[in-house]
C-alpha cells in the first residue's frame, strides 16, 4: 500500500507546464485544421444539414434543372440513373406459401395479376398519365435532379380500376418551406422546411401550397396552404446527415464542374469560328496618322472572300494568314479530365458518361462496370425498400378491403400475405461467352440458382415464366417434327457435367 501511495503522489504532483508546452497545445493536432496563409480562405461552418439546405436548396434545385435543360452530359447522367435503377420496370412476384411450405400458386397468381392491372396508368395515377414504371423513373429523376420526390396516396378509384388506391405526384416546389412558412403549427409542433415533426423528428404532416409558385402563365390570385398528414405522403430522399428533413440534389458536387466545362467548350467553339471566318489580314504600308490639315486617312472596309477565288493585291499590300490552331491541342485531354471528375461525383463510370471506350479494354471495362453496377444494386434496393414495397403493402390492404382479392384472414396474418419479391433489372454481359461459362459453372456447383443467373444476366422475368416458355417451345418443336433442334438444346438435355466434351475446355 505504501508503494502505491508513493506512485500516486509522483503522478499527481507533476510540475507546471512550460510556456513552450502551452504554445504547443494551441497548435492544431490535424494539419487540415491548421490556420496559415495556405488555409486563410478556407471557410467551413458548423451548420446543420437543414440549415445548409434552408439557404441553398432552392438555388441548387433551380440550377440542377437548368443544367438538365441545357447540358447534354447532365441529361445523359439522369438517363443513366433511370435506365440502370429502373430500366423497363421492376417485376413483382408474390411469395405466399401454404402450411406445408409449397408456394400458393393460385393466390400468388391472383395477386400478381391484380397488381399488374393496377400498375397501368389509368388506374394507379390520379391524372391517368403515369404507369408504375413511369412513376418509378420519374421518382429517380426527381431525386437526382431535385434531391427528393413526393407522392400522395389517395384512397379512391380512378379510371376503370376496382381498387380504391391511387398515387398523386407532388413537386417539391409546392412544399411551403420558406416563403410564408410558419415556425410552428397550430398544435405547437416544430416546422422544419415545410415538414411538421415531433420530438423524435418523425414527420407528422406536410404543408403544401395549392399551386406552383412558379406557374406564372396561370397565376392564382389567392395563395393557400394545406396541411396533409404524413401517413398520406411518401417522401423519397437519401439521408446524408442526420437530422435531415429534406433531400439534397445529387448534382450539387458537379454543378460547377459542368458549368465550367460548358463555358470552356463554348469559348473554344467561338474561337474556332472566329479563326475559321477570318482567312487572314491584309497589311498596308501607309501612314494612318492624321495629316497636318486634319484630314482622316481612309481605311478600306473588311474584305470578304468566297471559296475557289483569287484576289490581286494592291501595291504595298501583303496577306498574313490567320492562325487556325483551334480548338486547342489540350482540349481533348482537359475535357476527358473534367468528365472523369463529373463521373466520380455522381458514381458512374467515365465510359458510361462519355461513351468513350478508346482507353478501355475488356479487363478495365469489366472492373469499371462491376463497381458501377454495385452502386446501381444499392440504389435499386433503396428504391424498393423506401418506395415500392411500401406502396405495394398499402395497395394490397386496399385490394383486400375492396374485395378484389379474397383473403379471409389477411389482417390477422398480414406479414404472411404481404411476402413479395421485387426483381429489378440486371445487365447484359461484357463478354457473353466468358460470363455464360461462369454462370454455367456456378449453377453446376450449386452456388447459384437458374433464377439468380437469369436475374444477373439482365432478365427480370419470373423463372416460372421462363420455364413455361421453355416447356412450350419444346412441345412445339416435337409437334412440328424438329427434334434435331433439341439435341443442342441445353434446357432439354440439362447442363452437361462431362467437361471433356465441352468445346470451350479445349482452349
Amino acid at each position: 500500500m505504501k508503494k502505491s501511495k508513493r506512485k500516486l503522489k509522483r503522478t499527481t504532483d507533476r510540475p507546471a507546464m512550460s510556456t513552450g508546452e502551452i504554445v504547443g497545445l494551441n497548435e492544431r493536432a490535424f494539419a487540415a485544421a491548421a490556420g496559415n496563409r495556405f488555409t486563410a480562405d478556407w471557410r467551413a461552418w458548423g451548420t446543420s444539414q437543414d440549415a445548409e439546405l434552408a439557404n441553398d436548396l432552392t438555388t441548387l434545385r433551380n440550377r440542377s434543372r437548368q443544367m438538365l435543360r441545357d447540358n447534354p452530359h447532365a441529361m445523359n447522367i439522369c438517363r443513366i440513373v433511370q435506365n440502370n435503377v429502373v430500366g423497363s420496370g421492376i417485376s413483382t412476384q408474390a411469395r405466399i406459401v401454404l402450411p406445408n411450405g409449397d408456394p400458393d400458386d393460385d393466390l400468388n397468381n391472383a395477386i400478381e395479376s391484380a397488381w399488374a392491372e393496377w400498375c397501368e396508368k389509368e388506374t394507379c395515377h390520379t391524372a391517368g398519365q403515369l404507369s408504375m414504371t413511369d412513376m418509378l423513373r420519374l421518382a429517380m429523376a426527381g431525386v437526382f435532379r431535385d434531391g427528393e420526390f413526393f407522392i400522395r396516396k389517395i384512397h379512391r378509384v380512378f379510371g376503370r380500376g376496382e381498387i380504391p388506391f391511387a398515387l398523386e405526384v407532388i413537386e417539391p416546389d409546392l412544399l411551403l418551406d420558406f416563403e410564408g412558412a410558419p415556425v410552428r403549427s397550430n398544435n405547437g409542433a416544430e416546422l422544419r422546411l415545410g415538414i411538421e415533426v415531433d420530438d423524435w423528428m418523425r414527420p407528422m404532416a406536410y404543408w403544401f401550397r395549392d399551386k406552383h409558385p412558379g406557374d406564372l402563365i396561370f397565376p392564382q390570385t389567392e395563395k393557400k396552404a394545406r396541411r396533409i398528414p404524413a401517413k398520406e405522403i411518401e417522401h423519397l430522399y437519401v439521408v446524408n446527415r442526420w437530422p435531415q428533413t429534406r433531400g439534397t440534389p445529387w448534382m450539387h458536387s458537379i454543378l460547377l464542374r459542368l458549368r465550367q466545362m460548358s463555358g470552356y467548350a463554348e469559348s473554344e467553339l467561338i474561337a474556332a469560328r472566329i479563326a475559321a471566318n477570318n482567312v487572314g489580314f491584309i497589311e498596308q504600308n501607309i501612314d494612318v496618322e492624321p495629316t497636318a490639315s486634319g484630314a482622316k486617312v481612309h481605311i478600306p472596309p473588311m474584305e470578304r472572300s468566297e471559296p475557289g477565288t483569287f484576289r490581286r493585291l494592291l501595291p504595298g499590300e501583303k496577306v498574313t494568314p490567320t492562325n487556325l490552331n483551334r480548338p486547342a491541342g489540350n482540349l481533348e485531354v482537359f475535357m476527358r479530365y473534367m468528365l472523369r471528375e463529373i463521373a466520380s461525383g455522381v458514381g458512374v463510370s467515365y465510359e458510361s458518361l462519355s461513351r468513350d471506350y478508346s482507353q478501355s479494354n475488356y479487363s478495365s471495362s469489366r472492373l469499371a462496370l462491376t463497381d458501377e453496377r454495385e452502386n446501381w444494386r444499392v440504389l435499386q434496393r433503396w428504391l424498393i425498400d423506401n418506395f415500392l414495397s411500401r406502396i405495394y403493402r398499402e395497395w394490397l390492404d386496399a385490394a383486400v378491403v375492396s374485395g378484389r382479392i379474397q383473403i379471409k384472414d389477411y389482417f390477422q396474418n398480414k406479414r404472411k400475405y404481404q411476402a413479395v419479391e421485387f426483381k429489378p433489372r440486371g445487365w447484359p454481359w461484357v463478354d457473353p461467352s466468358k460470363e455464360m461459362k461462369a454462370y454455367e459453372t456456378a449453377v453446376r456447383l450449386g452456388i447459384m440458382s437458374r433464377a439468380d443467373a437469369a436475374a444477373t444476366s439482365g432478365s427480370n422475368r419470373d423463372i416460372q415464366e421462363i420455364f413455361k416458355d421453355i416447356k412450350a417451345e419444346t412441345e412445339m418443336i416435337k409437334k412440328d417434327g424438329l427434334d434435331w433442334m433439341l439435341k443442342a438444346s441445353p434446357q432439354n438435355e440439362g447442363i452437361s457435367t462431362d467437361r471433356g466434351k465441352d468445346d470451350d475446355d479445349k482452349d
